[in-house]
């Protein structure tokens, strides 16, 4: 009997301590590779994220306000 793979997933996380200001995807959106995810603001730059890879947003796990700090998930892709 074949086995069904797996589908792998991928934790988009943050390298910054930043506030979110502005989510551009939602959950069942399908993304490519350097598709911007999300924009974070820290000391008045802002910094799109952008998806590492092509995939389907599973979740985001930020909402426009928040402050995430360095590490913090911010958005998983079903790859």
């Amino acid at each position: 009997m074949a086995e069904t793979p797996t589908p792998r997933t991928l934790s988009v996380t943050t390298e910054i301590v930043a506030s979110v200001l502005r989510i551009e995807v939602a959950p069942g959106d399908r993304v490519h590779a350097g598709q911007t995810l999300l924009v974070l603001e820290s000391m008045k730059m802002e910094m799109p994220i952008d998806s590492p890879a092509d995939g389907e947003v599973i979740r985001v796990a930020v909402a426009v306000g928040d402050v995430v700090q360095e590490g913090d998930e911010l958005a998983e892709l079903r790859l």
